[in-house]
């Protein structure tokens, strides 16, 4: 049986309009401002480390922004970025610009699986950071009691089978007790080697429908979880 789900967001919880055309704009247009006003501050100090690390390089702090930006405008998916970001957007939900989106169907049923007795967790390229964040504040309210734990690039490559099992060896289950949901077939080839169960979330009519081994649903509701058994 299945004791654990681990769920990719954008584009399997969340839409991929809201993380493109609310979440990532809105970091963009706030960045230069959130560092010049937080420069002092350790965190973001220590963030700023980390993208010298990352270019080995000693940056001033027009240099850093504008790094930081190059790296959002070629979506990379570098750890002192996701989590510069992440704090970036807390802002963004205090004031009451931004809102979660999660789609109706992953709501009802994470709600459901968690009633039912499994464990929940995120794995998402976003930081740990913005994860919480976008749960804590959906339009059904906050939802980070449902989790279990998260996990970013701090624990490996979403397309690493190293990954998974690092997240299988945190976890404490056997792999084929966890089930992986995403949208990007390459994340869940690497789940799969791994030994997770996969679930392919194609919500986009016009999406790509190859021939694979995992099998595709188009929502949260179209998800039966006994179909997982083993021996």
């Amino acid at each position: 049986m299945i004791k654990a789900i681990i769920t990719d967001i954008e584009g399997t919880t969340s839409s991929l309009s809201f993380v493109k055309d609310s979440l990532f704009p809105y970091a963009r247009a706030h960045v230069a401002e959130f560092i010049h006003e937080n420069a002092a501050n350790e965190i973001v100090q220590a963030l700023l480390a980390d993208v010298n690390a990352e270019v080995s390089a000693e940056l001033d702090l027009e240099q850093a922004i504008t790094q930081l930006i190059q790296w959002m405008d070629d979506d990379k998916k570098i750890t002192p970025l996701k989590s510069l970001q992440g704090l970036i957007w807390e802002s963004g939900y205090k004031r009451g610009e931004l809102t979660g989106h999660l789609y109706p169907d992953v709501i009802r049923n994470l709600q459901t699986w968690k009633a039912e007795g499994f464990d929940l967790y995120i794995y998402s390229s976003g930081s740990v950071y913005a994860q919480k964040l976008l749960f804590a504040h959906t339009q059904a309210g906050d939802l980070t009691p449902l989790f279990s734990g998260y996990f970013d690039t701090h624990i490996g490559n979403k397309k690493d089978s190293n990954s998974y099992e690092n997240i299988v060896a945190y976890i404490g289950f056997p792999a084929e007790q966890l089930i992986f949901l995403s949208d990007i077939e390459a994340e869940l080839n690497a789940a799969q080697t791994a030994g997770l169960q996969t679930i392919w979330l194609i919500r986009e009519e016009d999406a790509p429908q190859t021939e694979a081994t995992h099998q595709q649903v188009k929502d949260f509701d179209a998800i039966e979880l006994e179909r997982f058994v083993y021996e």
